[in-house]
């Protein structure tokens, strides 16, 4: 069977664009008209390929297995058709009316902060320094030297477009074309402006001041509208998109909007019970450990977290507790935990055999997980 994939030169998972846009190009190079009596056949092989391609169905019937073009579908299929030739040869669809705006609107542009955990919860206002287009401020955007201005273009008579006759196999046929002495402006810059060339805008480096609302995340974008690119001829500018990256904090980390942090007590402590300042995003807080406390054990600081992004409040601090066993001891110590396992019947202890466990974290991941 015919590989009509290879014929157009396209992939076999081509979109219909990619394929209609193949089959144009050769179109122009290989009509008859163009490339001479010589290339006949091969724009036949061209109009048969996009005769099946370019038709949804027939193309889901040749990838199958199966040639619709064998089979009697050939001609004026609904993938290929007087319209497709046309617009191969004289410009795809109707052309513009009028000369096309010199002023356009400029591009966006893609910053990035870095930023701490304190800001990212409390948020910031933090400067960014950004390279950007700007007006020209010799020219205020008319791109023309001062003193002067634009011309109507003297080709096109300010239309931006011209008309010109060309010769097809259908005949002489008039055709629409942007001017190539204006670019389809409608209007020439006889005396360009020295700062700019005629641009309206130049480069210049900036400083911007962002505000960094609580909760921002790493991938979260700040848009400050109009702040980017000035468009070319004065165009309205673009936008800025200022995307966060949030720094790996020393103690805490975050899951969400709740921060976690991991504490180690004294085996005493734990038993007995006690209370330990906790140095916080906060400042020093203040965390209480009932008697009995186990290893795992979480203890929540509600409110102390992350600041929820957009609706007010925050997250919360959960302290995840790690029991401490002493080693080094000396007689005496040895001996008041015997006397304590002897009042605990725990001399020899039945042992408790449970699944293991990669650490506090990944207990906390297999709680949000399931897994």
């Amino acid at each position: 069977m015919t590989d009509y994939y290879e014929i157009l030169g396209v992939p076999r998972d081509a979109s219909a664009e990619q394929i209609k846009k193949a089959y144009r190009k050769l179109a122009r190079e290989l009509h008859p008209d163009v490339a001479g009596e010589s290339a006949a056949d091969r724009f036949k092989d061209v109009s048969r390929a996009y005769e099946v391609l370019g038709n949804a169905e027939k193309r889901q019937q040749y990838d199958m297995g199966s040639d619709p073009s064998a089979m009697g579908g050939g001609g004026g299929g609904a993938g290929f058709g007087f319209q497709d030739i046309f617009e191969t040869f004289f410009g795809g669809g109707a052309a513009p009316r009028g000369p096309v705006p010199r002023s356009r609107r400029g591009q966006d542009a893609l910053v990035r902060l870095d930023l701490d955990l304190a800001e990212a919860a409390f948020g910031a206002r933090r400067e960014i320094q950004v390279e950007t287009a700007v007006a020209c401020g010799t020219c205020g955007g008319s791109c023309c030297r001062p003193g002067t201005s634009v011309r109507p273009c003297e080709v096109c008579g300010g239309r931006g477009m011209v008309q010109r006759v060309a010769r097809s196999f259908l005949g002489q046929v008039m055709t629409t074309q942007p001017c190539s002495a204006c670019q389809g402006f409608g209007t020439t810059i006889p005396e360009p402006c020295p700062d700019c060339s005629g641009e309206g805008r130049v480069r210049s480096r900036r400083t911007l001041t962002v505000d960094v609302p609580a909760g921002v995340d790493t991938g979260t974008r700040i848009k400050m509208t109009a702040q980017g690119e000035v468009g070319p001829a004065g165009g309205p500018a673009g936008d800025i998109y200022v995307e966060i990256r949030e720094r790996k904090h020393d103690v805490f980390v975050r899951r969400g909007d709740d921060l976690h942090c991991n504490l180690e007590i004294p085996m005493t402590a734990a038993a007995l019970g006690t209370t330990i300042d906790l140095d916080t995003l906060d400042g020093d807080q203040e965390v209480t450990f009932e008697p009995g406390t186990q290893p795992g054990d979480v203890v929540t600081l509600k409110g102390l977290g992350i600041g929820h992004l957009h609706v007010g409040g925050r997250g919360d601090l959960l302290v995840h507790v790690d029991v401490r066993v002493p080693t080094g001891l000396d007689d005496t110590q040895a001996e008041l935990l015997r006397q304590l396992a002897a009042a605990r019947g725990e001399e020899r202890p039945e042992a408790k055999v449970s699944s293991t466990h990669g650490g506090v974290f990944s207990r906390l991941r297999e709680k949000i997980t399931g897994r």
